[in-house]
């Protein structure tokens, strides 16, 4: 997994943050860093994005999760248990490949590869 750093020029360290311009709506965004790197976003390290100050006329929004990862509730539990247990049971195979197809019929034949 490789480290994305952070996009200003002369900083070396780990990127925490994604800043991107919502051009329609003459907004900043700092958030979270994006999943992967996207052509026209920023990577920021908290340094920078720290701060980051939008153009003139242009509002800044910072949607800054903090440092604690939330807490999943029971539900969110069970549920990813159950998604889990779900896609460890063994399929059923397909009624078609169940039932034998009698000699002949099949559009299907073997071709030897030695040229017989």
């Amino acid at each position: 997994m490789s480290v994305r750093l952070c996009a200003k020029a002369g900083c070396g360290v780990s990127a925490r943050f994604t800043m991107t311009y919502v051009h329609a709506d003459a907004t900043v965004v700092v958030g979270p860093l994006a999943m992967r790197a996207e052509p026209g976003a920023l990577d920021l390290c908290r340094h920078h994005a720290d701060r980051m100050t939008a153009p003139r006329g242009w509002e800044l929004l910072r949607l800054d999760p903090g440092d604690e990862q939330p807490e999943r509730s029971r539900d969110d539990l069970l549920a990813i248990a159950d998604a889990v247990r779900e896609a460890a049971r063994p399929k059923p195979a397909p009624a078609a490949a169940q039932a034998p197809l009698s000699p002949g019929r099949g559009h299907l034949r073997i071709v030897s590869g030695s040229g017989e």
